[in-house]
C-alpha cells in the first residue's frame, strides 16, 4: 500500500510544483514553414526559473509538434513551424495550468526585399545612403506590424541603436576614426609626400603601383580591417600619381582583404572559422581535429584563390575589362583618378589641402606612425590572445593559438591610439607642427571619416533587418531537398555567395551555414553509400564553399563594411568601387565553381583546378582585356591613317 502511494506522489505534480507563469522567448516576426527558436520558461511567484518543473505539456498550434516536456524548468525547441500568415496563438496546456503565446507570421518572400532593394536602388541611383535607409524603413515595416510611418521611427529607436550598441561596432568605428586623424596629421606633416616619393622610386609605372598594392596585401595578412585602412591610405597617393584610377584602387585594396586574412594560417578570422568547424564535427560525431580540416581546406577555396590571382593578373599583364577598363582610361587619358560627379566614401581634402608643401616630405614622418600601428596591433594580438589562452590553462602555444584566442578589436584600439600619438609627436618635436595644428590636422581626420563611418553603422542596421526577418533561415530552406552529393559544394556555394551578397556580412553566413551544410553533406553522402574519403572530400567540399562564398558576399556587396571601408580608405565613390569590381568578382566566382568546386567533388586535385583557373584568366584577359594606357579603337580608317602601333602600345 505503502508503494503505490509513492508512486501516484511522483506520478502528480508535486506542492508548488505548478509555475505561476510561463515566459515565451520567440523572435518578433516568423516566417511561414520556415523553423524558428523557440523557449519556454517555467517561473514561479517571484520570478525564478522552477528548476523542480518538469512535466510533459500539450502544445496546440504548431506544426507537426503536439506534446513537449519541460527540463528543469526550460523547453526548447530549436525547429519550431508555424503555417499560414497572419497573427497565430501557441496554447501550452497542462495539468491545472494553461498559456499563450502570440506571433506574427508573414510570408518568407518578404524577407528578401529589404535587402534586394537596397542593394538594387544603390546600383541604380549610386547613393547608398539613401538605399540603406530605404531597406531599412522597408525592414521596419515588416517587423513592426506593417506601419509605414511608425517604420520610419524605427529604423533609428530600434535598428541603429542595437548596429550602434554592439562593442565591437564600436570598437571599429573608434579604431576607424582615429586612423582617419593619423592620416590627417601624416598629410599635413609631409610624411604622406615623404612615402610616395620613397615607393615611387620602386613603382614607378602604373603597373609598378598596382603590384606594390597588391603584394601589401600579403603583409598585411593578419586582419582585413587593418589590411583595408592601411594600404588604402598608404597608396592612394601614390597611385594618384601615377594615373591610376581610385576605382582600380578601391579593387586592388577590397580583393586583398577579407581573401587573403580568410585563408592564411594565421589571422583574427581563423579562431571564429575554426569554432564553426568545431561545432558543426561534433553533431556527426566526425573524428578530424577541426583546425587541421580548416587548413585542408584552403586548396579548395576557389573563390579567395582566383580572386587574388586575378588582380595581380591584370596588374602584371597591364588589362582590363568592363566599367574598370573605362575608369582607367580615364585615369591613364587625363589625369582624373575620380569619375567627375563622384562622392569620394572619405574626402581627405581638407586636411591634405592644408599641408603646407614647403615642409620637408620625410618618409619616415609617415611610415613610423604607420609601423607603430602595425607593431603595436601586433603586441595586442599576443597580449590578448596569451592572456586568453592563460585563462583557459593552456601553458604552452603555438602563434596560429595565440592570434586565434586574441581580442583582434582591442588590439586594433591600441594600434590606432598609438599611430595618433606617434604622428602628433613627430610632428611637434621636429617642430613640423605646433601642438595646436598637429590637433586641428588630427581633428581634420577625424571629420573626414564621418561619412564612412554613418555608411558602415547603416550597413550594420541592415545586417540587424536581415536577421530580424530570418533572411537567411528562408535562404538556406531553399537548397533543402534531394540534392546529389556531388552537388552539393557548388551548390553551396552559390547559397553562401547569395546569402552573404544580400546580408552584406561574412560572419553571419558562416553561422548560419555551417551547422546546417556539414550535417546535410555528411547525411547525403552516407546515403549515396560513398566510401568514407568519398565522405571527407564532400565534407570538406562544403566547408571550403560557405568559407568562400562567405567571402564573396565580404568582397562585393555594397552593403559589406569592407567594401566600404574599402571605398572610404581609397577616397573612391562607394558605388563606383562596386560598379567596376562586380564584374571582376563574378569572373572569379564562375571560374571557381566550373573548374573547382564541380570538378574537386569528383576527386580532381585542388592544384589542378588552380592552374587550370589561371590559365582560363589569362585567356579572358588577353581575349576580352584591353591595355587602358591604348587609347579605343577608331575607325578603320582612321586607323591606317595612324600608322602602326609601338609595341608599348600593344
Amino acid at each position: 500500500m505503502r508503494s503505490i502511494v509513492l508512486l501516484l506522489l511522483c506520478a502528480l505534480p508535486a506542492w508548488g510544483q505548478v509555475p505561476d507563469r510561463f515566459d515565451f522567448e520567440a523572435p518578433r516576426v516568423v516566417l511561414d514553414g520556415i523553423p524558428f527558436a523557440l523557449r519556454v520558461t517555467a517561473r514561479d511567484s517571484t520570478g525564478a526559473v522552477l528548476q523542480t518543473f518538469s512535466d510533459s505539456v500539450r502544445l496546440e498550434g504548431l506544426e507537426g509538434l503536439f506534446q513537449a516536456r519541460f527540463q528543469h524548468g526550460r523547453l526548447d525547441i530549436p525547429e519550431a513551424v508555424l503555417a499560414g500568415t497572419g497573427k497565430r496563438t501557441i496554447r501550452l496546456q497542462g495539468p491545472g495550468f494553461e498559456a499563450t503565446h502570440e506571433l506574427r507570421v508573414i510570408p518568407p518572400i518578404l524577407s528578401l526585399l529589404p535587402p534586394l532593394v537596397a542593394i538594387l536602388l544603390a546600383l541604380l541611383v549610386r547613393e547608398v545612403v539613401i538605399a540603406l535607409l530605404v531597406g531599412i524603413w522597408l525592414g521596419a515595416v515588416f517587423v513592426f506590424d506593417y506601419d509605414l510611418i511608425g517604420g520610419i521611427y524605427r529604423v533609428l529607436d530600434y535598428f541603429v541603436l542595437r548596429a550602434m550598441g554592439e562593442s565591437s561596432h564600436l570598437q571599429i568605428i573608434i579604431f576607424s576614426m582615429l586612423f582617419g586623424g593619423m592620416v590627417g596629421v601624416i598629410s599635413r606633416n609631409g610624411g604622406t609626400r615623404g612615402i610616395a616619393n620613397l615607393i615611387t622610386r620602386y613603382a614607378r609605372t602604373a603597373r609598378g603601383g598596382q603590384l606594390a598594392t597588391w603584394l601589401m596585401a600579403l603583409v598585411i595578412f593578419f586582419d582585413d580591417y587593418a589590411n583595408v585602412l592601411v594600404r588604402g591610405n598608404l597608396m592612394r597617393p601614390i597611385t594618384d600619381r601615377l594615373r591610376i584610377s581610385r576605382e582600380k584602387l578601391s579593387f586592388l585594396v577590397d580583393t586583398g582583404a577579407a581573401t587573403v586574412a580568410s585563408i592564411f594560417l594565421i589571422s583574427t578570422w581563423i579562431g571564429y572559422e575554426v569554432g564553426l568547424i568545431e561545432q558543426a564535427l561534433k553533431l556527426i560525431q566526425w573524428p578530424e581535429e577541426a583546425y587541421s580540416v580548416f587548413v585542408q581546406t584552403i586548396p579548395y577555396r576557389f573563390y579567395p584563390i582566383f580572386a587574388l590571382i586575378l588582380a595581380l593578373l591584370v596588374g602584371l599583364l597591364n588589362r582590363d575589362f568592363g566599367p574598370m577598363l573605362e575608369a582607367e582610361r580615364r585615369a591613364r587619358g587625363t589625369g582624373q583618378v575620380l569619375r567627375p560627379g563622384s562622392v569620394p566614401a572619405t574626402d581627405l581634402t581638407e586636411s591634405t589641402a592644408q599641408q603646407d608643401t614647403l615642409l620637408p616630405a620625410r618618409w619616415y614622418n609617415g611610415l613610423l606612425p604607420i609601423g607603430a600601428v602595425l607593431l603595436v596591433g601586433a603586441y595586442g594580438l599576443y597580449q590578448t590572445g596569451t592572456a586568453a589562452l592563460r585563462e583557459q590553462g593552456v601553458s604552452s602555444y603555438t602563434i596560429g593559438q595565440i592570434v586565434s584566442n586574441a581580442d583582434s578589436y582591442l588590439a586594433l584600439l591600441w594600434a590606432s591610439l598609438s599611430g595618433c600619438l606617434v604622428a602628433i609627436l613627430l610632428s611637434v618635436i621636429q617642430r613640423l607642427l605646433t601642438v595646436k595644428e598637429a590637433i586641428e590636422a588630427w581633428f581634420g581626420g577625424l571629420k573626414a571619416m564621418l561619412l564612412a563611418m554613418l555608411i558602415l553603422v547603416l550597413a550594420w542596421s541592415i545586417g540587424a533587418v536581415t536577421e530580424e526577418l530570418h533572411t537567411a533561415s528562408y535562404l538556406v530552406a531553399l537548397l533543402r531537398g534531394s540534392i546529389a552529393p556531388h552537388w552539393l559544394p557548388v551548390l553551396v556555394f552559390l547559397v553562401a555567395a547569395a546569402m552573404s551578397f544580400a546580408t552584406g556580412t561574412s560572419w553571419g553566413t558562416m553561422a548560419i551555414m555551417m551547422p546546417l551544410v556539414i550535417p546535410l553533406a555528411y547525411t547525403l553522402s552516407v546515403d549515396a553509400g560513398m566510401p568514407v574519403e568519398g565522405q571527407r572530400l564532400i565534407l570538406h567540399g562544403v566547408i571550403s564553399s560557405v568559407l568562400a562564398g562567405a567571402v564573396f558576399g565580404d568582397h562585393c556587396s555594397p552593403i559589406s563594411d569592407t567594401t566600404i571601408l574599402s571605398s572610404m580608405s581609397s577616397a573612391c565613390d562607394h558605388m563606383d568601387h562596386v560598379r567596376t569590381q562586380l564584374p571582376y568578382a563574378l569572373l572569379a566566382a564562375v571560374i571557381g565553381m566550373l573548374v573547382g568546386d564541380i570538378p574537386t567533388a569528383y576527386g580532381l586535385p585542388p592544384w589542378v583546378s588552380i592552374l587550370v583557373g589561371t590559365g582560363i584568366i589569362v585567356g579572358f584577359l588577353y581575349l576580352f582585356g584591353r591595355n587602358p594606357e591604348r587609347p579605343a579603337a577608331l575607325p578603320a580608317a582612321q586607323t591606317l591613317e595612324a600608322g602602326p602601333l609601338s609595341r608599348e602600345e600593344k
